[in-house]
């Protein structure tokens, strides 16, 4: 069935950037690690989301702190936008301050209909080549949906049962998130400005990135792997996490060798599912 926004399927962009040894420098500070891996070595993963980011004028930020709608992005007026989780796969090492081209094309575009009103699902598919090699391939879903009626309460979390075998408590403070939407150049509002958040997004506090909290799982797996590589790591967003409420990031192997992973907010709640395949 065809929808309002098909002519986005198919569209491309291409950016190219340096992987600055800088930038990996400024992440590891900010993730509290006592090194940072220098030029040569290879990127971590979920890294790579410092590069390729848009770096839209101020006069063309929404009211959300995101570019407008309608350039890349299909032009979805519903005002509540989020990442909603990735499938990537590291075929080959992305070195630290090589130059590197991320090809993205918009891959689907869905609506649905979910208890809280319309839903629009964005894929878009992001391949990033270094000197003719491909090292990530990522399919990364964005869903759009409506802000709650006012006075609506949020949806009930799921209590998250599994017990890990290894992991680590996190302390989200406000610096960290300053932080990350610096180092990642993302300016939604949520993140830094709580009165937005409150007001406007219905949020209590301001809100963990996704994507951080995917850093850090995948993180999490490399330090089970005994030195091997990440394969694949997938991860699915289920409840926000919020400031000054610490976090756990756990996980265990399973029986097939892939790792299973996860965030577990501060009364128990699922935050963030993954799985992780080391090579």
């Amino acid at each position: 069935m065809s929808n309002a926004f098909d002519d986005w399927i198919g569209r491309e962009e291409t950016h190219t950037q340096r992987i600055d040894a800088a930038a990996v420098q400024a992440m590891a500070a900010t993730l509290d690690l006592a090194r940072a891996p220098g030029a040569g070595e290879p990127l971590p993963p979920g890294w790579q989301w410092l590069f390729f980011n848009p770096a839209a004028r101020r006069s063309g930020l929404g009211a959300d702190g995101h570019p407008r709608r309608g350039g890349f992005l299909p032009p979805i007026e519903l005002p509540r936008r989020m990442w909603a989780g990735s499938r990537i796969a590291y075929p080959a090492d992305l070195p630290i301050g090589s130059e590197a081209t991320r090809r993205s094309r918009i891959a689907k575009i869905e609506n649905k209909v979910g208890k809280r009103g319309s839903l629009w699902f964005v894929t878009v598919e992001h391949t990033t080549q270094s000197e003719g090699t491909t090292c990530i391939v990522e399919e990364q879903d964005i869903v759009y949906r409506e802000a709650p009626p006012p006075g609506s309460s949020a949806a009930a979390p799921v209590r998250h049962e599994a017990q890990g075998r290894w992991g680590r408590e996190v302390r989200p403070d406000t610096t960290l998130l300053f932080r990350y939407s610096a180092l990642t150049f993302n300016g939604h509002r949520i993140h830094y400005d709580q009165a937005y958040a409150r007001d406007e997004e219905g949020y209590p506090d301001l809100v963990v990135h996704g994507p951080l909290m995917a850093t850090l799982l995948q993180q999490l797996a490399l330090d089970q792997g005994e030195g091997r590589q990440l394969a694949r790591f997938e991860f699915r967003g289920v409840s926000p996490l919020f400031v000054s409420r610490a976090f756990r990031i756990e996980g265990h192997m399973q029986e097939d060798g892939t790792l299973a992973l996860w965030a577990r907010g501060p009364d128990g709640e699922l935050a963030m599912s993954a799985t992780a395949v080391l090579r």
